[in-house]
């Protein structure tokens, strides 16, 4: 399978898309707040942190890039300026490169690429935009016992969480455009020394490599949380929120991973060896990420299904029952234990991006990535039902606190979608119809 064999069917899924993006403009009530998963095909919210409504506008922006139609870009610049600039200067979360590069970002991208008009000022506002979310991600900082530290999650300045992997992308961004975090006694801090002590304390406490950290280390596992002791900086413990287990790997975590070390690769390449110097130098520095990148990627096809689509978490309670699943297609209908689309819908990406890093020797990873995000292309996983808000079927938030909803008759979670699920697959979809037609390469980064 080529990215040009499927260009019949992103067609297809474009189409689907705008529909889908469309319906919701016009059925959802921003009073509620941000758009969050479905509850029997409807998008809801859930209070927990607001860190899926750049998902949701950057969408838009997305459709435009991927079809043309203007309407979608005019309704993803009208949101972004309505809505997203709280989460610029929001001091309270770690998801600054979900919200902001998702928006501000993809605009200031396409400013870049010449697919929409230069503007000075309009450039000036994306760009001021993205500075000041770099810095108010790093400012989230905790220093551990070796004197680096890492981006604390919203559980606090104790937790390390997977997920911001795939934010350090802000960090990036806003070092590219020259911005420090400005401190007390006006000390600059380098945003690029905050993502890369953040990116290999992620790799030397979330990643386990298969060297005996603990009697489950296993090469690839992935902690959801990290916890460290604030008193004296000592790593403590492996944690899970959204997981089954500290000693499983909950399968979304490890696909924020995946295209996080992946991408964060591809940006270290097209920084001088200067820049890197201060920070441990590009071989150590590329080396720890490429050792996270493959160990993740390694893990994620072994311990998924035949067609690309793994189950939320690789040691959830009941999946032996399942026999060996990774030698069949996933089923999200069993009575069992639910997949989850949107960790494929992230994960197929970073696959594709480290093949493409690795060359030659990453052909398998590129495959397998590309199989992922073909079988999403095509029910059960496409939503082509008019009346549901959803975009990417079979996808879950938060199984350990009940929220997903479980249809009646079914025995587990299945039939919902989540916006970061169908944001990561526009992305995703974006990015093989770029590499399809031999467009320019999609990347986060500021072009150079």
């Amino acid at each position: 399978m080529t990215p040009q064999d499927l260009l019949p069917k992103l067609d297809a899924f474009w189409q689907i898309s705008g529909e889908k993006i469309t319906t919701l403009q016009k059925e959802y009530d921003h009073a509620k707040g941000s758009p969050v998963f479905t509850i029997q095909g409807k998008y809801t919210t859930r209070g927990w942190t607001e860190w899926t409504q750049g998902f949701e506008f950057g969408s838009e922006i997305l459709q435009f890039d991927a079809t043309g139609d203007s309407s979608f870009l005019e309704a993803g610049k009208a949101n972004t300026v309505k809505y997203m600039a709280p989460h610029v200067s929001h001091f309270g979360v770690h998801d600054h490169g979900f919200n902001n590069v998702s928006t501000y970002g993809n605009l200031l991208r396409l400013m870049n690429e010449g697919k929409i008009p230069e503007n000075e000022w309009e450039r000036n506002f994306y760009e001021l935009a993205l500075k000041l979310s770099g810095a108010s991600q790093a400012r989230r900082w905790t220093q551990i016992a070796n004197g680096e530290g890492y981006i604390y999650s919203f559980n606090g300045p104790q937790s390390l969480f997977a997920d911001t992997i795939r934010s350090l992308r802000s960090l990036a961004v806003g070092y590219q455009l020259g911005h420090p975090l400005m401190e007390e006694g006006d000390k600059a801090i380098s945003l690029l020394d905050r993502l890369v002590q953040h990116a290999r304390t992620t790799a030397n406490y979330t990643l386990f490599y298969g060297e005996g950290r603990d009697a489950f280390d296993i090469r690839g596992r992935t902690a959801h949380e990290s916890i460290f002791n604030l008193n004296d900086g000592n790593y403590r413990c492996p944690n899970s929120q959204q997981g089954f287990s500290p000693f499983t790997t909950w399968t979304r975590g490890l696909a924020w991973c995946i295209t996080g070390y992946a991408e964060e690769l591809e940006f270290l390449a097209t920084l001088s060896d200067d820049e890197l110097a201060p920070y441990g130098g590009r071989a150590e520095i590329e080396g720890f990420m490429k050792k996270a990148a493959l160990a993740t990627c390694d893990f994620y096809m072994a311990h998924t299904s035949k067609d690309g689509i793994p189950y939320w978490d690789t040691g959830a309670p009941n999946l032996h029952k399942l026999g060996d699943y990774t030698q069949v297609n996933a089923d999200p209908y069993n009575d069992y234990e639910p997949v989850d689309s949107s960790a494929a819908a992230i994960a197929c990406q970073g696959l594709m991006r480290l093949g493409r890093y690795l060359g030659a020797d990453g052909q398998k990873y590129f495959d397998f990535g590309l199989k992922a995000f073909n079988t999403l292309l095509q029910e059960p996983y496409l939503s082509n039902d008019p009346s549901h808000h959803g975009l990417i079927l079979h996808s879950n938030y938060h199984l350990p606190n009940g929220w997903d909803y479980i249809p009646e008759g079914s025995k587990i979670a299945n039939g919902e979608s989540c916006m970061w699920g169908d944001y990561h697959m526009r992305e995703a979809a974006l990015y093989v119809q770029r590499l399809a037609k031999n467009e320019s390469y999609l990347k986060f980064y500021l072009n150079k």
